[in-house]
Order: C-alpha cells, then structure tokens, then sequence
C-alpha cells in the first residue's frame, strides 16, 4: 500500500515557483533519479550543481541527452534532479531513464520513439549477492591439493 501511495506522489505534477513540474523516477542498480521536468530553455541542474560539474565525462552528458535528442526537444526543456546511490555511471543510466518517463508523461505521443530506443526499460541487471563458503558470489576459495 504504501509503494502504490509513494509512485502515486512521484508521478504527480507538482507546483513549484516558476511552473508546473512533471516528477518521476529513475533507476539503474542502486542509483536513484528524480526528475523535474517543465517547459523552459535547455537548462539541466544536477544536485543543485551544474550539469557539466555533476557529469564531466562528455560519454555521460552524451547518455543523459539522449531521450531529449530523441524527441528533438533539446532547448525546450529544463530538468532538476536529484541523484542518489550508485556510481556515476550508473546514476547516468538512472537519469536518462528518469528523463525518458518524464517527456513519456509530458507527452504520451513520443512513447512510441523512447520505448524503440530501449530508454523506457529499466535495466534490471544489479550485483548479485555474496554466497556463502565462497568470497564473493561466484569467486571460490584457492584449493590446494597438498
């Protein structure tokens, strides 16, 4: 019950001072994205932090503005987020999929386009866990034969 309320108030529109956002969520293996989207001019904020300070490898600036490019909206939109967990690889996965749903929800005609370039699907890998009598989840112990 409670996931079914906390989606519900991920997903709905929010005011803030300047305009409407649309609020989703984002994720790839332990990374968290949420992201404001509005109609605006380009401008993209990370962690209250710009853009090329939060991300300054041109592959993952590249990677987020992907689903933007896309839809060729890249000078339309204006997107907060806040990025939580992971490395930053993969809280730039989880933002791109953040930025995907959003522009999804801003305009459910451009699903179409997203869902074909695989921006839309939640990449379910995630580290698998630690066996026991081994060192890590598939990694044995030396054996010595004498």
């Amino acid at each position: 019950m409670a996931e079914k309320e906390e989606t519900v108030q991920k997903e709905q529109k929010e005011k803030k001072s300047g305009g409407e956002y649309i609020i989703t969520t984002g994720r790839r293996k332990e990374a968290v994205a949420r992201v404001y989207l509005r109609e605006g001019t380009g401008k993209i904020v990370v962690n209250r932090r710009a853009f090329d300070d939060y991300f300054p490898m041109e592959s993952y600036r590249l990677l987020i503005n992907q689903p933007v490019k896309k839809v060729n909206l890249e000078s339309k939109l204006d997107i907060f987020a806040t990025v939580t967990g992971g490395g930053i690889s993969s809280q730039a996965q989880a933002l791109r999929h953040g930025i995907a749903r959003a522009i999804v929800k801003q305009d459910a005609g451009k699903r179409s386009a997203l869902k074909k370039a695989g921006f839309l699907t939640r990449d379910p890998r995630a580290k698998e866990r630690k066996k026991y009598g081994r060192k890590r989840a598939r990694k044995r112990f030396q054996y010595s034969k004498r």
